[in-house]
């Protein structure tokens, strides 16, 4: 008989579970990826809606030999209603319009998700985002130039995009243990970057020609993962977990019954359904919103979250027209140089996630990688210091949104308090990232209104919010503080330093 391959071998070492857990992983990546990658368009075809149209023509004349310069139409090339003075305020508007309702919608979601089959709620919501981002890009292709258009198109995406981040959550966090919890989340998490990096990339390619198919790519890609969605996601593993206890009730009440009849009783015929039929515990049900803000941690890191994501949003939708504005680069070159804030990204999430695995400390963790961001929160001149300043700054702020997003919304919907009721985690997380997209949708908001006066500015609002996030954090460093209740960001100084000595 011929040996068996290693490689069939290592591959059958594996159980279902396992292959469902690693099966699970890579799918809901991908899923979320196709969510970043439909957001990203917006930033990379800002400048191509207002541009600087200074190309003018030598419009020759029979009538006179020196003719000045004239500006043609048709070399108008900024896109209205964005052609005006005001145009910052109107792409700030744009965002705003979508992160507000994606801020509302968030709330929301998280409720709705945990009384209906995930894998359904999050194909509904994949399928519907990919309609409203084709949306968007056929008002190119239909010279639509209506803002109202524009902010309903936003607005609905908004709301419907909300199912994605607590159903992939809810599956990748009931699937998975706490033990290396921080490193697979930053790993996973890594996905928001990859998103925002093939966004990129695919909305550069089209923006110079035909912006609209920056939005239609991502669109039609992100509805074709709703189908792959549907056919393929497995429901998380809290369904199993409740057949499970039912068999071990059920086979215990089983082996009470022979010890009571006795060792003489093995011939006697005891019908299996007449020893089944009673549940060992009744079914977990949904938490409420208010019993979820009654976590210990939710309220503290969904405020930090808020001005962590703030900040980062901010850089996801404004950096591109920075880019071209500061170092006068087209609107393609300055898409893939922001790409590298993302590449930063990556690396701070794994980052992340490592070391609250070793020491053990979420809160620390956040709060280290926020003090050391606020420094580079601040913009540079000439290539060499940006390509610097992206990659560090892109890892020191994306670092720990990551990580509250992730393991720590993952840790707080499995905590002690909640006895091992699972159907917890798409409320928590709703409630986390719900917080956290006031601050998305209030950032992008006042950089719009703040450029206007200078980039200075937007950077001091940044820096701003960066320490606010770390003073928010400060108090659950204190954990073991005399005074539980009180908030001493010093005590929660002075807790950082210890953790690090």
């Amino acid at each position: 008989m011929a040996p068996v391959p290693p490689g069939i071998r290592f591959l059958t070492s594996f159980n279902r579970d396992q292959w469902y857990r690693a099966f699970t992983f890579g799918l809901t990546f991908l899923l979320y990826t196709s969510f970043h990658l439909s957001r990203k368009p917006i930033s990379i075809v800002k400048s191509e809606l207002h541009k600087n149209c200074s190309h003018v023509m030598e419009a020759p004349s029979e009538s006179s030999s020196s003719q000045q310069p004239v500006l043609h139409p048709e070399l108008d090339c900024s896109w209205k209603p964005f052609d005006r003075n005001n145009y910052k305020q109107l792409l700030g508007a744009m965002d705003y319009s979508f992160l507000c309702a994606y801020a509302i919608g968030m709330y929301l979601s998280g409720i709705i998700g945990e009384r209906l089959p995930i894998r359904l709620y999050l194909t509904v919501g994949m399928l519907t985002s990919g309609l409203f981002t084709c949306l968007f890009g056929l008002g190119y292709v239909y010279d639509v130039h209506s803002l109202g258009f524009y902010i309903f198109v936003q607005v609905a995406n908004g709301l419907v995009q909300t199912t994605g981040w607590p159903s992939v959550v809810t599956c990748i966090g009931n699937w998975f243990g706490k033990g290396r919890r921080g490193l697979i989340m930053g790993l996973w998490n890594s996905h928001t970057s990859v998103g925002n990096i093939l966004g990129s990339l695919i909305a550069g390619y089209y923006v110079s020609s035909n912006w609209g198919l920056s939005f239609i790519v991502p669109g039609v890609i992100i509805a074709a993962m709703g189908v792959i969605c549907f056919l393929f996601l497995i429901e998380p593993l809290y369904h199993r977990n409740k057949l499970h206890s039912k068999i071990y009730s059920n086979r215990k009440r089983f082996w009470d019954t022979e010890l009571l009849l006795g060792q003489e009783s093995i011939g006697v015929c005891v019908p299996v359904q007449q020893v089944v039929v009673v549940k060992s515990e009744a079914e977990p049900s949904a938490i409420s919103f208010m019993g979820a803000l009654r976590i210990p941690g939710v309220v503290e890191f969904s405020l930090c979250l808020l001005f962590a994501k703030l900040v980062s949003y901010t850089f996801l939708f404004w950096l591109p027209l920075y880019i071209t504005k500061a170092a006068h680069l087209d609107a393609k070159k300055a898409g893939d140089l922001s790409t590298l804030f993302d590449v930063g990204g990556i690396v701070g999430g794994i980052l992340a996630g490592v070391l609250s695995d070793k020491m053990g400390k979420r809160a620390t963790t956040c709060a280290v990688m926020l003090l050391l961001a606020a420094p580079t929160v601040c913009h540079s001149f000439g290539l060499g210091p940006t390509v610097g300043m992206l990659l560090v700054c892109g890892g020191l702020v994306n670092g720990p949104y990551a990580l509250i997003t992730t393991a720590v919304s993952a840790d707080l919907g499995t905590h002690k308090s909640l006895k091992g009721n699972a159907r917890a985690l798409s409320t928590v997380t709703a409630i986390i990232d719900g917080t956290g997209s006031v601050g998305a949708a209030v950032g992008p908001l006042l950089a719009g209104l703040l450029s206007a006066q200078g980039w200075d500015q937007v950077f001091y609002m940044l820096m701003t919010a960066d320490f606010l996030a770390l003073l928010v954090i400060s108090e659950d460093l204190q954990t073991s503080g005399s005074q539980p209740g009180i908030w001493d960001p010093l005590g929660g100084l002075n807790t950082l330093l210890k953790d690090f000595k």
